[in-house]
This record gives structure tokens, sequence and C-alpha cells, in this order.
């Protein structure tokens, strides 16, 4: 029995491999497609730039259809692909427009540094009683 586990281990791996890779394209695609159909994003981006990422995502979903028993390097391949597209596209939208849709919140100040109103001299968070 044990024979036979690592006889199929190879091919698991691989199979694995695969599916990984599968599931990174279509996961990349369909999220890359709610990206655009959100609200806040859809107006930040010129209307040509929105089509071509459409169709894009609609080739790689159609080819992913098509190609459910492609290889690990097609489906790699592929990703790529979609990536060179939408990403400059969606790099240019967050530059453009200042930052990620709905902002990042303000993280009060930089990295190591204490956040705006807290105390060097309190030794931990000031509780109230309340009656």
């Amino acid at each position: 029995m044990v024979q036979e586990a690592e006889k199929y281990k190879a091919e698991d791996e691989e199979h694995k491999k695969k599916v990984d890779a599968k599931n990174q394209l279509e996961n990349y695609a369909y999220n890359m497609r709610n990206s655009i159909g959100d609200e806040k994003v859809a107006g930040k981006i010129d209307a040509d730039d929105k089509k071509k990422i459409e169709d894009a995502i609609e080739g790689a979903i159609s080819w992913l259809e098509a190609n459910q028993l492609a290889e690990v390097d097609e489906f790699e391949d592929k990703l790529k692909e979609l990536e060179g597209i939408c990403n400059p596209i969606m790099a240019k939208m967050y530059q453009g427009g200042g930052g990620m849709p709905g902002g990042m919140p303000d993280m009060g100040g930089a990295a190591g540094e204490a956040p705006p109103g807290a105390g060097g001299s309190s030794s931990g968070p000031k509780i109230e009683e309340v009656d």
C-alpha cells in the first residue's frame, strides 16, 4: 500500500500544480471582472481601457472553458498575458485617481511611530468608568 502511495505521489503533485495554476488564472479573471464592474473603479477607467480589459477577461474565460485539460505552463502563460493587459491599466487608474477606490485610511504616521494621540507617558490604555 505504501508503494502504491509513493507511486502516485508524483502524479498527484503534478495534478495539484495544474489545478492551482488553473484556479489562479480563473480567480484573477473573475476578480478583475468584479473590480472593473465596481462603480468606484468603473468611473475612473477610460471606456477604451475598460473595453480592452473586458475583452481580455472574456477571452481568458473562454479559453479556460475550452482548455480544461491544459498544462501548467499554458495556464501560467495565459495568466501572464492577462496580467500584462490589465495591470498597466489598473496601475494607471490608481495613480491618476489618487489611490485605491474608497481611499486608504490614514494610518497616523510612518511605520514605527506612535499614532497621533498616543501619549508616551502612559503605559497602557486609559479606562474611564461609567456609572
